[in-house]
C-alpha cells in the first residue's frame, strides 16, 4: 500500500460468492475486523480520498508494518472493508425473515432495512456511497462494490417479478428497470432530505406506482 502517508489510490469476491438467491459473506474477526472498522470510520469521516494507512494503523493501535502484514495491498484493504459491509447487510436482512410473506410485504421490509441503515448506521451508508463513487474510476474498488450493487438490484427485481406474477404488482412491470428506479428513488430521497420524510413519501409513492391498477369501472370518477 505504499508509505505511511500514502493515500489509497487506485468479478471476484475471494470466496464470498454472489449467485442465485444468496449473498454469502463471512464475518471478519480479530485484527482484520479491527482494521476494517477503523478504515470504515475514516472513510465515513474523511471520504475515500482522505484514507491513509498510517491513520488506520493509529486508530487500531498498531504500527504500519503490522497493518501491512494483515493487509499487504490496497486491494486487500478494500476487500476486507467490502467483506465487513456484506456481513452487516446480511445480518440486517436475516433479522427480518421474509419466508411466507407477500411480495408487497417483502418490498416494505426492503424499504425498512434501507431506512434503518440511514437512521441507525449512517456510517455504513456513507461508506457504501463513498466506495460506489470511487468505483466509477477505480477497477479494484469496482471489483468489490459492483457485485453488491448487482445483487441488490437483482434481489429487488426478483421481488417485483414475483409480485407481478402473483397479481400484487402491475403485470406490465419491467423488473430490472423497476428495481433500478426503486434504488435510485430511495437513494435520491435520502440525500435530498435528511429528516427522511421525503424518503417515506417516496416509498409510499413507489408502492402506489407499482400496484395493480383497478379496472376502469372501479376507478373513482
Amino acid at each position: 500500500m505504499g508509505s505511511e502517508s500514502q493515500k489509497l489510490d487506485g468479478q471476484k469476491l475471494d470466496g464470498q460468492k454472489l449467485e442465485g438467491q444468496k449473498l454469502e459473506g463471512q464475518k471478519l474477526e480479530g485484527r482484520a475486523a479491527e482494521i476494517a472498522v477503523a478504515a470504515r470510520e475514516l472513510i465515513a469521516e474523511r471520504g475515500f480520498e482522505g484514507l491513509r494507512t498510517r491513520d488506520i494503523a493509529a486508530r487500531v493501535g498498531i504500527n504500519v508494518a503490522t497493518l501491512h502484514y494483515h493487509v499487504p495491498s490496497k486491494e486487500a484493504l478494500i476487500r476486507i472493508v467490502a467483506q465487513s459491509l456484506r456481513a452487516d447487510f446480511i445480518a440486517q436482512h436475516m433479522a427480518r425473515p421474509r419466508d411466507g410473506l407477500s411480495a408487497v410485504e417483502v418490498l416494505k421490509l426492503e424499504f425498512a432495512d434501507f431506512r434503518e441503515t440511514i437512521v441507525d448506521n449512517p456510517d455504513r451508508f456513507a461508506v457504501m456511497a463513498e466506495l460506489s463513487e470511487r468505483a466509477k474510476r477505480d477497477p479494484s474498488v469496482a471489483a468489490e462494490v459492483a457485485p453488491m450493487q448487482a445483487y441488490w438490484r437483482r434481489q429487488l427485481a426478483e421481488i417485483l417479478d414475483a409480485g407481478s406474477r402473483e397479481g400484487e404488482f402491475r403485470p406490465d412491470i419491467d423488473p430490472e428497470a423497476a428495481a433500478a428506479m426503486v434504488i435510485g428513488a430511495m437513494v435520491g430521497a435520502s440525500r435530498a432530505d435528511k429528516s427522511l420524510q421525503l424518503l417515506d413519501r417516496v416509498c409510499a409513492e413507489l408502492l402506489r406506482a407499482l400496484a395493480v391498477r383497478p379496472p376502469e369501472t372501479e376507478r373513482k370518477p
